[in-house]
């Protein structure tokens, strides 16, 4: 590299790195983090809900997919997000270094000297005393035990002690900047290790197991989470109790729940557990998280052959605050071996569930959300359900596609309540025999959590030390009179603004110097 570059050059990469480790940078970096975050709580996130950011972007237009080049549907992947993130990182260490260091130094070195007028100090007082300077400075040592403090000698037979307090205010401040970035590594190695699920299961002994990723429902993995290596748990679900005020919102819902985790897989030992929305289980370095519930209502058919099949499919609870509820429960024609005549055959049982029914102008509504007086008002659909035809298929609908083209097609329409059935045209009856409740359940990893409540508790800490803690120094000389007295001076300093040290200067001086009559003080 020819000398003019590079005697440009290294002074620009010298300056330019004081200027990002300097602790205006950092605090900027670190107001441009929590800024950049605000996209990811105001607009919709693919990794949480990418149905939405679908919505979000058909309804905005050339807005909308402005904001999905730049990233802001995926905040906390982008590159801009990630960039701040380094450069903070980058800052904090390169600030926080050079304050260690220089920080180490200070504790290793002897308190400064005394000054030579100590009557310029803020805080002053003097006072003559009939004791020798070598008894003054013991009975001053005495006075400041728990200061850092040196005795030195000047000419004169003069005797000063330089004494300092307060040196953990800049240690809770390290310690704080230390937690914060701490804490930072902790998210972000977190948003790498961890991942969360979601699963809906049977209130009536179903059970999950974390083995693979498609055991759930909904599934977000970190960024070096394949899902092959999912903490060995189970869980079964044995019940479900919901309690509401009169206007129908819940006061509380609670599962009673077994789990298997460590040991117990091997030995199938279930422990039980009481589930509530604000109580999870804690195991295995997992969380179990109680999120809802809804229905899951019964149907019976009998097929014209004699043949009996029960269907137990969960709805989905479209008012949140009644818990009526929408969706499918699917059924295949019996002992039918040829595909086209049983795909031509197959049942769908779709409509409205209400908890509690109640009819307006003969339309059933939902007028609680416990289920006192359930009832469906269902549409049963025959034919090609497209089960088959190769393409994904929620469980709470049917492909409104074969709808369209006339190979499923509408067949009865009939309000049921529990116990009440009714007859298709080819003899085949379908019964409502009521509803069990389902439940639906949070697992969730993240193998830093307790490093990150770690980090949380020292930055409170260093805080409130850096906070409270007042840097200060007293200095005392003792210079010996021609009479054969003492004349005794206290000098005190604050290192900080904080009110309160005139105070504690006051009592000290007044216990070095209240033995003489004779005492002078600004």
């Amino acid at each position: 590299m020819p000398p003019s570059i590079l005697g440009t050059t290294v002074p620009f990469l010298r300056n330019a790195w004081r200027g990002l480790t300097s602790m205006r940078t950092a605090l900027t970096l670190l107001f441009l983090l929590s800024l950049a975050a605000m996209p990811g709580a105001l607009l919709p996130q693919r990794s949480l809900n990418a149905v939405r950011v679908d919505q979000y972007i058909v309804a905005n237009g050339w807005w909308g997919r402005l904001l999905d080049r730049l990233q802001f549907f995926d905040v906390y992947a982008s590159y801009w997000f990630s960039a701040v993130y380094v450069l903070l990182f980058i800052s904090l260490i390169g600030c926080l270094l050079p304050r260690t260091a220089e920080y180490v130094r200070q504790m290793r070195a002897k308190p400064v000297l005394t000054p030579r007028n100590l009557a310029r100090m803020p805080h002053h007082a003097a006072a003559e005393a009939s004791r020798t300077p070598e008894e003054v400075v013991a009975q001053a040592g005495h006075r400041l035990q728990g200061w850092r403090r040196t005795v030195r000698e000047e000419p004169g037979g003069v005797r000063t002690i330089s004494a300092e307090r307060g040196y953990l205010r800049e240690a809770g401040n390290l310690v704080f900047h230390f937690s914060l970035l701490g804490l930072l590594v902790a998210f972000a190695l977190g948003k790498m290790f961890n991942y969360e699920g979601q699963v809906i299961v049977q209130a009536d002994g179903g059970q999950f197991c974390n083995s693979g990723v498609y055991n759930y429902d909904w599934f977000r993995p970190g960024l070096r989470v394949d899902g092959t290596q999912l903490t060995p748990l189970c869980v079964k679900v044995d019940g479900f109790t919901a309690r509401y005020l009169s206007n129908g919102q819940p006061e509380s819902f609670r599962a009673d729940i077994g789990y298997q985790s460590g040991a117990d897989l091997d030995n199938n030992t279930w422990k039980p557990y009481a589930l509530e929305v604000n109580r999870p289980l804690r195991t295995a370095g997992d969380r179990v998280y109680l999120l809802g519930h809804g229905y899951t209502p019964l149907f019976t058919v009998t097929f014209p052959n004699g043949e009996v099949r029960t269907g137990a499919t969960q709805w989905r609870p479209v008012d949140p605050i009644t818990l009526a509820s929408e969706g499918a429960t699917k059924f295949d024609p019996p002992n039918m071996a040829d595909g086209d005549q049983r795909r031509r055959n197959q049942l769908a049982i779709t409509g409205l569930l209400a908890p509690t029914a109640e009819f307006r102008d003969k339309v059933l509504t939902s007028a609680f959300p416990a289920a006192n007086d359930p009832a469906v008002a269902v549409d049963v659909y025959r034919g090609d359900l497209g089960t088959d035809s190769g393409r994904g298929q929620s469980i709470f609908s049917i492909d409104q596609r074969m709808v369209d083209n006339g190979g499923l097609v509408r067949v009865a329409r009939q309000n049921l309540r529990v116990g009440e059935d009714l007859r298709l045209d080819d003899g085949t009856v379908i019964r409502f025999d009521g509803v069990r409740d389902w439940v639906s359940i949070q697992i969730s990893h993240d193998p830093t959590q307790g490093w990150v409540l770690v980090f949380s508790a020292l930055i409170t800490v260093g805080l409130g030390t850096s906070l409270t803690i007042k840097r200060r120094r007293v200095w005392v000389r003792a210079t010996p009179n021609a009479d054969g007295r003492t004349l005794v001076e206290v000098g005190g300093l604050a290192r900080t603004d904080q009110a309160g040290y005139g105070e504690e200067f006051t009592r000290i001086s007044r216990d070095l110097l209240l033995p003489d009559p004779v005492t002078k003080a600004c």
